[in-house]
């Protein structure tokens, strides 16, 4: 059993800041790589920034230089430091995680909102 949870999202200003924590827990050795996904109305689901164990990123073009992707491999945890919010970042945002034992297998949270709003 694989579970993500998302924690951290809520209502802020534009020019405001939150961070969003993902935590895995069940029976897990390892994460191949973990992300964050986000999807706002009427828009497809789209890649946010994804990291690996070995702490390599990648970022959306739109959130480059804003937003900072990070895991804590011993908590089993990801993190999302969301900076200079823009109302165009308004969605739910998803954590993934790529985990391959016992068989490759992608698991998702159950979302947690994030509004950028005066």
């Amino acid at each position: 059993q694989v579970q993500l949870v998302e924690s951290g999202g809520g209502l802020v200003q534009p020019g405001g800041s939150l961070r969003l924590s993902c935590a895995a827990s069940g029976s897990i050795f390892s994460i191949n790589v973990m992300g964050w996904y986000r999807q706002a109305p009427g828009k497809s689901r789209e890649l946010v920034a994804v990291i690996t164990r070995d702490g390599s990123t990648n970022y959306a073009t739109s959130v480059k230089g804003r937003f900072t992707i990070s895991r804590d491999n011993a908590k089993r945890t990801v993190y999302l430091q969301m900076n200079s919010l823009k109302p165009e970042d308004t969605a739910v945002y998803y954590c993934n995680a790529e985990i391959p034992e016992p068989s490759l297998g992608d698991y998702w949270g159950q979302g947690t909102q994030v509004t950028v709003s005066s």
